[in-house]
């Protein structure tokens, strides 16, 4: 009798167990691997997204990250961190060079660099050539002439239909990121660069001086410079600072796709351009695995789309959620040349020439 009562005990004691294992996933527990990774800020919002948060949970992971300015990873101690996330191939790649990495860096998805212009700029831009309007908040910038109207020290003051009560007054410039720390200020200067070389990439000193004069225009003349894309698209969106701003297109595909009312805001994506592709550099098998999902996952796939993110290798993801936003975003990117940036050297020199923080210059 007593051998019997213990099997019995024994098969309810196994049993319990059995049970609260199973409930224990129909709760939702599941053992995380906490992942720590340096990211651009753009990608900040994305990551503290409690959806994302859940899907990578349900994955096994608890990702946490510090926000620092793409091109200024190359001065972060990468000592405990699993990956790194800046926001183009250049940094990426110089983090990979100097890191034991596991695997090679991922792409997981890209944005597009657009300006984003109060409505009455736009207007004024598309009357003297400088911008062509496609709908009322969407359209191109017309890079060649409104780099050589910026180069000329132009104001907008000179152009015809210019209202101060606009805040239409002074010089005419696009706010930017300053480029030795931020990606997307790394990247106009590239677009620029291209288009002052006669759609040539800048490859030698001859080059890089050829340029020079132009990048400086376009940089001296806005002063202190923030040191992340972030800021200077919060401020355009709260309706501070200048009527013309250098964003990411995911920036303003995040507020849009959230619900959000831009205002009075129009998209112009420059007819040049060199395109952010966000890249992950592992660091540790658990950063490589982070970066594959990212990649390969649709359900993140998804969420990234709907921060505004293209994923890479696919585009019927965005270009259906784009297709509800269509007065403000262009899916197939009509009339947008893609630009080839410079080396990574390269694009340093021109950033350090531009900024006037180079030997001699």
């Amino acid at each position: 009798m007593r051998r019997i009562w213990g099997i019995v005990l024994a098969a309810l004691l196994l049993g319990g167990v059995a049970v609260a294992l199973v409930q224990g996933r129909d709760d939702g527990g599941t053992a995380t691997t906490t992942v720590r990774g340096v990211i651009g800020s753009e990608k900040a919002e994305f990551f503290a997204d409690p959806e994302v948060i859940e899907a990578l949970a349900e994955r096994g992971f608890e990702v946490r990250t510090d926000s620092v300015g793409s091109w200024a990873m190359d001065g972060v101690d990468m000592a405990g961190y699993d990956f790194a996330f800046p926001s183009s191939q250049g940094p990426a790649q110089e983090l990979a060079a100097r890191a034991e990495s596991p695997g090679a860096p991922l792409r997981p998805f890209y944005s597009p660099l657009v300006v984003l212009a109060r409505g009455a700029a736009a207007e004024v831009l598309a009357a003297e050539g400088l911008a062509t309007l496609a709908d009322e908040h969407r359209g191109l910038l017309a890079m060649e002439p409104f780099l050589a109207a910026v180069g000329d020290g132009r104001a907008w003051g000179d152009l015809a239909g210019a209202d101060p009560q606009d805040g239409l007054a002074g010089a005419l410039y696009v706010s930017s990121t300053d480029p030795l720390t931020s990606n997307s200020g790394a990247l106009y200067l590239a677009a620029a660069s291209y288009v002052e070389n006669d759609g040539t990439v800048v490859a030698d000193a001859e080059g890089v001086e050829r340029v020079t004069p132009l990048l400086r225009a376009l940089v001296q003349v806005q002063g202190t410079q923030q040191p992340s894309s972030d800021g200077p698209f919060r401020d355009f969106v709260s309706g501070i600072g200048n009527p013309l701003v250098l964003a990411y297109e995911s920036q303003i595909g995040s507020l849009l796709m959230a619900g959000q009312d831009p205002g009075d805001v129009v998209v112009l994506y420059p007819d040049t351009t060199v395109s952010s592709d966000h890249t992950l550099v592992p660091l540790s098998e658990e950063g490589r695995e982070l970066g594959q999902l990212l990649t390969e996952d649709s359900e993140l796939r998804r969420l990234a789309v709907r921060h505004g993110f293209r994923p890479q290798g696919a585009t019927a993801e965005f270009t259906e959620a784009a297709g509800e936003h269509v007065a403000y975003l262009d899916a197939g990117l009509a009339g947008v040349r893609q630009a080839p940036p410079p080396t990574t050297d390269v694009l340093r020199q021109l950033a350090e020439r531009a900024t006037g923080r180079s030997e001699g210059n």
